[in-house]
């Protein structure tokens, strides 16, 4: 990894870090170019010297060299040494750990699934399975933890500026988060554990739906419900990070629980199969009730099935309530449907955009479905700690 040889004195190491802000956003430049930062070519100069001494930029052959002929003496080229070291996010659900290692433009090495028992879980057992997938993703990219400038690691808990979830009234947070800020202390210098669906909407404002939008919700929708929520270009998190835990959805008739939308579609389903309001000829029908899952439910919908088209309906209904209560409080442009559940929700964004409007006295937000499909969180966790890796590249 990169080294810097001391510690800049504080104007130096402002013209680095803007220097480096603009290499991070750029291709291949010249120190003429670079001078758009407001600093002098020699200046400039200087700086590009000490980042290729220490790694963070690389010379390139110059425009001549190149077989682009200038006339007069070539230019130097730079541009930043992307590969100086590795970033890793970790989507750390209740039943998998996704891994994901980039480079230093997030450019994406390799990405990796592991399942976990939920039944032979426990905080020691996922703090050391966090460690071993974390090791073997790196391994297959040919990498070490020692290369590593920064890790995040997304859980299914409110998190703190610290890292630290606070504690539930039956350890359910304790066991997703078991002080996983502590796991890679010793090796990594920048490690980050943020809300998985905080990190979604980190994913969506970068390089999905919420990209040039300032106000933005994301709704988090897999085994439980989540919301990540951008107000005028921030990030909110609250003392605790329990802004967007949504537990307050318990108070809200006809939307009561944290259940994500897919496993309320299988619910009412299996409810309707029991109850004989499912025609035989329906997909409901074709496997066991207890077999029926939220990806059933919306493909049959999807494909014109009425029994499975009316759950859907319902589950919209309870999308656009929630839809409603978020955006009566936050004042969103747009609402993003993110998760496992996304790809299949159109016809439930659909049912809640029809409802929404009698809901609102505000402008109605615009409902979208997510892009980045299930991975969404493991996207956002990468996505962060690049962020956290360019604020501070300068300190490692």
């Amino acid at each position: 990894m990169f080294r810097l040889p001391s510690t800049p004195p504080p104007l130096k190491r402002a013209n680095l870090q803007l220097l480096l802000e603009y290499a991070w956003v750029s291709p291949a430049f010249t120190a003429t170019d670079a001078m758009s930062i407001g600093l002098t070519r020699s200046t400039i100069i200087d700086l590009l010297d000490e980042l290729a001494n220490c790694g963070l930029v690389t010379e390139l052959p110059n425009s001549r060299q190149d077989g682009n002929y200038q006339k007069g003496r070539p230019a130097r080229r730079f541009e930043l040494t992307a590969n100086a070291a590795a970033v890793v996010g970790v989507d750390a659900g209740r039943e998998h750990l996704t891994t994901t290692v980039s480079n230093l433009r997030g450019e994406i090495f390799s990405s990796g699934q592991v399942e976990v028992d939920p039944e032979a879980d426990s905080p020691e057992t996922r703090r050391r399975l966090l460690r071993r997938v974390v090791t073997e993703q790196l391994a297959t990219t040919g990498h070490s933890l020692a290369e590593v400038a920064g890790i995040c690691i997304g859980v299914p808990a409110p998190v703190d500026a610290r890292g630290i979830s606070p504690a539930h009234v039956d350890g359910f947070w304790q066991r997703t988060n078991p002080d996983f800020v502590t796991v890679f202390d010793a090796e990594v210098p920048i490690i980050r554990v943020e809300n998985d669906a905080l990190l979604a909407a980190v994913a969506e404002g970068s390089v999905g739906g919420g990209v040039g939008c300032s106000d933005f919700v994301t709704f988090l929708s897999g085994e439980r419900f989540g919301a990540g929520i951008f107000v005028d270009g921030r990030l909110l998190r609250g003392a605790h990070g329990g802004v967007g835990e949504m537990l307050g959805l318990d108070l809200v008739a006809g939307a009561e629980g944290v259940d994500g939308l897919g496993l309320r579609a299988a619910r009412l389903a299996r409810e309707a199969v029991a109850e004989d309001r499912v025609a035989e000829g329906s997909p409901l029908r074709s496997v066991p009730a207890e077999d029926i899952d939220g990806k059933l439910v919306l493909e049959a919908a999807r494909d014109g099935d009425a029994d499975a088209g009316r759950v859907v309906t319902e589950v919209g209904g309870v999308l656009a309530r929630i839809a409603g209560l978020v955006a009566s409080l936050f004042d969103p442009e747009r609402v993003i449907i993110a998760g496992g559940v996304a790809p299949g929700a159109e016809g439930l964004i659909a049912a809640a955009r029809e409802e929404l409007p009698a809901l609102l006295h505000l402008p109605v937000p615009e409902l979208v479905r997510s892009e980045l499909g299930a991975g969404v969180v493991s996207v956002g966790a990468v996505q962060h700690a690049l962020s956290s890796v360019r604020g501070s590249i300068l300190d490692l």
